[in-house]
C-alpha cells in the first residue's frame, strides 16, 4: 500500500473534522413545539351559515351624525395612541430592512495612514528597525455570508412577520380608537338626555310645589303635603348637579380620545332619537377570524415565531462567509499608489459550533416555547373574539325586546301619573299618590334614555367585535408553516 503524501493527510483530516463537526453540531432532536392551533369547527363557527355582509371601513358614517364624523376624523389625525402604533410599525419595517441587508454582500473601504517609529530591539528587521516611517493602506473590503442553511432568510422572515403583525396592530388600534370615540360620544348623549330629564323633573316638581302651596292656602292640604313637596326639590337639584359633573368628565374623556383638549365642550349635542341606526349582523359570521385585525396580528406573530425557530435551528450548522480585499499598502506614503504596492486576497471563513455547553439547544428550546406561546395567544384571541361577538349579539337582541316592553310600561306610567295629578287637583286623591306615580314615570323615562344609549353602544361594540371594517392580509396555511416546524 503506497504511503499517503504529506499534503493529503491535512486535507483528509480537515474533511474528517468538518464531517464530524456537521454530525455533532446538527443535534436538535427532541425539541419541537407542543401547542396546536384551534380549528374553526371547535369554535362553533358554521361554515355553511348564511354570509354576513362586510363592514364598511368608515362605518361610523352610518349613524349620520356630522359631529361624530368630525370627532373621528380629528382622532384619526391627532390621537397619540394611534401615532404610537404607527411609530411601532415604522420601527418593525426598519427591522425588516436591517434583516434584508444581512442577506446581501457587504462592501466597505478602508483608508489609513500612520507615522510610526519601529522598535530597534524587536522582531522588525533592518532597515526598518529603529527608523521612523510613514505607512499607508487604501483598499476595498467585501464580505458575503453564504446562507446555505437559511439562517439569514429565516431572520428576514421573522422581521417580515413582525412587521405584518405591527401593521395589523396599527389597524386594530385604529378600529379601537374609532369605536371608543363613538361610544364616548353616545355616552355623552346619554348623560345629556338624562340631564334634560332631570331639568324637566325639577321644573315639574316646582309646578307641583306651587299647586300644593295654593291648596294649603285654600285649606285643602296640610303642612305635611307642603313639606313633602318642598323636600323633593333639593333632591332634583342634586341630581341635576351630579349629571353636570358626569357630563364634564365625559367631555374631558372624549376630548382626550380625540387628542384635542376641550374639543368636546363646543359640541351641540343632539337627542339620542336623532341618531340613525347602523346596520348590524344578526349572527356570528363564519369568516370572523379573517375580519379582525387583532386575530391577523396574532397569526403573523405565529408566522414570525415559527421562522424564529427555523433560524435557531440554522445556528446548529456551519456559518460560511466569503471575504475578500483589494487595494494598496506601503511603507512610505509616496509609494502607496505604485503598482508593486498592490495587495489582494479572497477566501472562505467557516465557523463550526462543535461544543457550546448546550447554548444552542437552550436557545432553540426558548424559541420553541415562544412559538407555543404565540399559538396559545392566538387560540385565546380566537375564543375571546367569538365570545365578544356572541355577547354583543345577545345584548343587541335583548335590548330590542327590552325597548318594546319599556315603551309599553312608560305609556302606562305616564297615563297613571296624569290621572293621579287630575285626581289630586280635584281633591279626590292625596299627594302621596302623585309622588308614587311620578316616581314610576321618572324611572321609565330614565330607562328609555339608557336603553336608547345602550342600543347605540352595543351596535358600535358589535361593529368593533366584527373587525370594524378591517381587511385581513394574514399568512396562508399558517398552521402547517408555523406549528408544523418540528424537523
Amino acid at each position: 500500500m503506497a504511503p499517503k503524501s504529506f499534503s493529503s493527510v491535512p486535507r483528509f483530516a480537515l474533511a474528517a473534522t468538518v464531517l464530524a463537526a456537521l454530525t455533532a453540531c446538527a443535534n436538535y432532536s427532541g425539541i419541537r413545539p407542543e401547542a396546536t392551533l384551534r380549528e374553526t369547527p371547535s369554535l362553533g363557527l358554521d361554515a355553511a351559515a348564511a354570509p354576513v355582509a362586510s363592514i364598511d371601513a368608515e362605518w361610523w358614517h352610518g349613524f349620520q351624525d356630522a359631529q361624530l364624523d368630525q370627532l373621528v376624523a380629528q382622532a384619526l389625525e391627532g390621537s397619540p395612541s394611534l401615532k404610537l402604533a404607527q411609530a411601532r410599525l415604522r420601527r418593525a419595517q426598519a427591522a425588516t430592512e436591517l434583516a434584508d441587508a444581512a442577506t446581501l454582500p457587504q462592501i466597505g473601504a478602508d483608508v489609513s495612514a500612520t507615522h510610526q517609529k519601529y522598535t530597534a530591539t524587536g522582531a522588525v528587521p533592518a532597515p526598518l528597525a529603529g527608523s521612523i516611517r510613514d505607512t499607508g493602506t487604501a483598499q476595498l473590503t467585501a464580505s458575503w455570508e453564504l446562507d446555505f442553511f437559511g439562517k439569514n432568510r429565516a431572520a428576514l422572515d421573522v422581521a417580515l412577520g413582525q412587521a405584518k403583525a405591527a401593521q395589523a396592530d396599527t389597524q386594530a388600534a385604529r378600529v379601537l380608537l374609532v369605536s371608543q370615540v363613538a361610544r364616548s360620544y353616545f355616552q355623552l348623549l346619554r348623560l345629556d338626555g338624562q340631564l334634560q330629564l332631570a331639568n324637566r323633573t325639577l321644573a315639574q316638581r316646582s309646578e307641583l310645589l306651587q299647586l300644593v302651596q295654593d291648596r294649603v292656602s285654600a285649606g285643602l292640604d296640610t303642612r305635611l303635603e307642603l313639606k313633602q313637596s318642598e323636600g323633593s326639590l333639593p333632591e332634583a337639584r342634586q341630581q341635576v348637579e351630579a349629571l353636570n359633573e358626569q357630563i364634564a368628565l365625559a367631555r374631558n374623556a372624549l376630548s382626550a380620545l380625540v387628542g384635542k383638549p376641550n374639543v368636546a365642550d363646543a359640541l351641540n349635542l343632539p337627542a339620542l332619537a336623532a341618531i340613525k341606526t347602523a346596520a348590524n349582523a344578526q349572527a356570528i359570521p363564519a369568516d370572523l377570524l379573517g375580519r379582525r385585525a387583532d386575530i391577523a396580528a396574532a397569526r403573523w406573530r405565529i408566522e414570525a415565531a415559527g421562522q424564529d425557530v427555523a433560524s435557531a435551528k440554522a445556528q446548529f450548522y456551519p456559518n460560511i462567509n466569503l471575504v475578500g480585499f483589494a487595494g494598496f499598502s506601503s511603507i512610505g506614503l509616496g509609494n502607496l499608489l505604485q503598482s508593486n504596492s498592490q495587495q489582494w486576497g479572497i477566501g472562505p471563513a467557516i465557523h463550526l459550533p462543535i461544543f457550546d455547553a448546550g447554548r444552542l439547544r437552550a436557545g432553540l428550546r426558548g424559541k420553541t416555547a415562544d412559538l407555543d406561546a404565540a399559538v396559545e395567544s392566538y387560540n385565546a384571541a380566537l375564543v375571546d373574539a367569538v365570545r365578544d361577538v356572541a355577547d354583543q349579539l345577545a345584548s343587541q337582541q335583548s335590548i330590542a325586546l327590552q325597548q318594546t316592553q319599556q315603551q309599553q310600561a312608560q305609556a302606562a306610567s305616564e297615563a297613571a301619573y296624569e290621572i293621579a295629578v287630575q285626581r289630586y287637583r280635584a281633591g279626590l286623591g292625596n299627594y302621596l299618590n302623585v309622588l308614587s306615580a311620578e316616581t314610576a314615570v321618572l324611572a321609565q323615562r330614565r330607562l328609555q334614555v339608557d336603553l336608547a344609549a345602550r342600543a347605540l353602544d352595543t351596535q358600535v361594540a358589535l361593529i368593533r367585535a366584527l373587525g370594524g371594517g378591517y381587511t385581513a392580509n394574514a399568512p396562508e396555511s399558517i398552521a402547517s408553516r408555523a406549528v408544523g416546524i418540528s424537523g
